[in-house]
């Protein structure tokens, strides 16, 4: 795989069309996950999945324990909008030096670099904070590693897709999700384990209203500071990574100039290359996660309120998700390029929705550890594969001439409209149980099925 820019190429659009790819042989397919840019991938995607969970899902854990209700903690998990935003100033990160910095590693490493740092300050000021006493410092620190963590898919998309050709992008998005996965596990199961193995003292006895253990915010201090010190594997492979060839942009005159090729030229391009076909594409990248993003905010309550300590949750999630996650993303990944990707689209989209209703099951079923294994694993498998398919997709839609800002607006669409609807998702819980509220996420997935079998069937208007 070449580590150099596919500049001469002006657009990845034809990679991953409705067309199958060519077969190779299956030695061959998997050699590929071993190849240098590969590896880059892996652990940078590592560095872009660990603050996603501790301004989400884990942080919902630790709100709940510390005896916040589910109709605060659905609101606050708005936080997640500032990655449904990032495409406003995705051009600045396209195209805008950093002083210093852009001079000594380049456009896309000095951007990596620089948002990887406000993640970690962001994590130790969250670390510090303590929710009982009031959720202010908490929520303006996670606003500040959600910003710093968009800011960085903004940079690191470009950088994956400016790093090898396009018929190398489906191997590249599975060991992106593949690192991205598995810091999902670190900052979800190793976060709780952290916690429990910090903890001070048993609280035997010592109950909360809502039936959770006593919190203890030191525990939860230790582990938020060792996730803060997790992003040096992010930090260190930007340091030693080579630079994409820049992509030749004209030089602008003026601000309006400027403006002109920095704000209006990506998005003008992706509607002249698919015409109408364009708001088809964009419905369909709106809501193909939404059934497991609307469904996440409310898993880790759930696992409080069904008695699993945090024990049980991260030895579930870190041995089964793991051991899942991988299989989905490698399987994801494999099967795209073999099959093509639109295939493996509608695949993730069907698993996704119906791993939701083994949730649906479980609320039923009680406290179960054996059945807890199945439905986590279940879900990862599925969402695995449906992300690798995706994420291949989304790059296969880009220009590489602006493959930043497009990218980040994909993948703001992809988060915007499931965060927004995911804030009411504690209010739904309260109304209606949790049972319900897992089937209708469930539901949720069935007009993606439809968008998808469209999508495969249209072909894109104009040339690249």
């Amino acid at each position: 795989m070449s580590d150099t820019s596919t500049s001469s190429t002006p657009s990845l659009a034809t990679a991953t069309a409705a067309n199958t790819p060519p077969r190779t042989p299956w030695l061959q397919t998997l050699r590929v996950y071993l190849e240098p840019a590969s590896l880059r991938m892996l652990t940078l995607g590592f560095s872009a999945g660990l603050p996603l969970l501790l301004v989400l899902g884990t942080l919902s854990f630790r709100l709940r324990e510390a005896g916040i209700d589910r109709s605060t903690i659905g609101y606050l998990s708005w936080v997640g909008l500032a990655y449904g935003f990032k495409w406003v100033w995705a051009p600045l990160v396209d195209r805008m030096p950093i002083p210093v910095l852009t001079r000594l590693l380049g456009r896309r490493r000095s951007w990596l670099l620089l948002a990887q740092l406000v993640v970690v300050a962001g994590l130790v000021g969250m670390a510090m904070a303590d929710p009982r006493l009031t959720l202010g410092p908490i929520v303006w620190c996670a606003l500040a590693v959600a910003f710093g963590s968009a800011t960085q898919d903004i940079a690191l998309d470009a950088f994956r897709i400016e790093s090898a050709d396009a018929n190398h992008q489906a191997a590249l998005a599975a060991s992106y999700q593949t690192g991205y996965r598995l810091a999902m596990i670190w900052a979800g199961a190793g976060v709780l384990w952290i916690a429990a193995r910090s903890e001070v003292a048993p609280a035997v006895g010592q109950i909360l209203a809502q039936g959770a253990a006593t919190y203890q915010n030191g525990a939860w201090q230790a582990a938020y500071l060792a996730m803060a010190a997790s992003m040096v594997v992010g930090i260190v492979t930007v340091l030693f990574s080579r630079e994409p060839a820049p992509v030749a942009l004209p030089p602008a005159k003026n601000p309006a100039e400027w403006i002109q090729g920095a704000l209006v030229a990506p998005f003008a391009d992706f509607l002249r290359r698919y015409g109408w076909h364009a708001a088809l594409i964009l419905a369909l990248i709106a809501v193909y996660r939404i059934s497991d993003v609307v469904m996440g905010i409310m898993a880790n309550p759930f696992y409080v309120d069904m008695g699993y300590t945090k024990d049980e949750v991260a030895a579930v999630t870190k041995i089964y998700g793991v051991i899942m996650t991988l299989a989905g993303a490698f399987v994801g990944g494999v099967l795209s390029m073999r099959f093509g990707v639109m295939r493996i689209l509608m695949l993730g989209a069907i698993l996704s929705a119906a791993s939701n209703l083994l949730f649906a099951w479980l609320a039923g079923h009680g406290h179960d550890v054996t059945a807890l294994i199945a439905v986590v694993s279940a879900d990862n498998l599925a969402s695995g594969i449906a992300s690798a398919a995706f994420i291949a997709y989304l790059s296969s839609l880009t220009n590489v001439s602006y493959s930043a800002t497009q990218y980040a607006l994909f993948s703001s669409m992809m988060l915007l409209l499931p965060k927004f609807v995911a804030g009411f998702s504690g209010d739904y819980v309260d109304a209606f149980g949790y049972a319900q509220f897992f089937t209708s996420t469930a539901l949720l997935g069935l007009p993606v099925l439809v968008l998808v079998w469209l999508a495969s069937r249209i072909q894109k208007v104009g040339g690249p």
